[in-house]
């Protein structure tokens, strides 16, 4: 099954470590991705810029707004992302409690929605053959 993590952190905290720890940090996730890896459960990721850098858009009485930053005015923002191969959702549970990344804040982990996936497929498979 696959899963997508979303990483959460708060970085006025990552703000306040040295160079030197957060790369020491970064490094530590590097090397459970890595292990992740040959497990075969790291499937993607990717880091996202800081929340200042988002727009948040909406659809409301028939028109778009957009608003600068997330939808959620919370410490901790989304910062990544990771795709993740596991048995069931406690498996991948168990796999991202191990994770380092978690130290720095929150991980949400929900099932992939395959049935949609399927019909996006599907479709750019359409779109190709034509």
């Amino acid at each position: 099954m696959k899963f997508i993590c979303l990483g959460y952190f708060d970085e006025t905290q990552w703000d306040r470590l040295s160079k030197t720890e957060q790369t020491a940090l970064m490094e530590e996730c590097f090397a459970y991705d890595d292990e992740l890896r040959r497990g075969g459960h790291f499937i993607g990721g990717e880091a996202l810029q800081c929340f200042r850098n988002a727009a948040t858009i909406r659809y409301r009485n028939g028109k778009v707004t957009v608003t600068d930053g997330p939808y959620a005015e919370t410490k901790e923002q989304l910062g990544g992302i990771l795709l993740l191969e596991a048995r069931d959702l406690n498996h991948a549970i168990q796999l991202m409690s191990q994770h380092p990344g978690v130290r720095s804040g929150p991980f949400e982990i929900r099932p992939a929605d395959e049935e949609i996936n399927a019909l996006v497929a599907d479709r750019e498979k359409s779109l190709q053959q034509n």
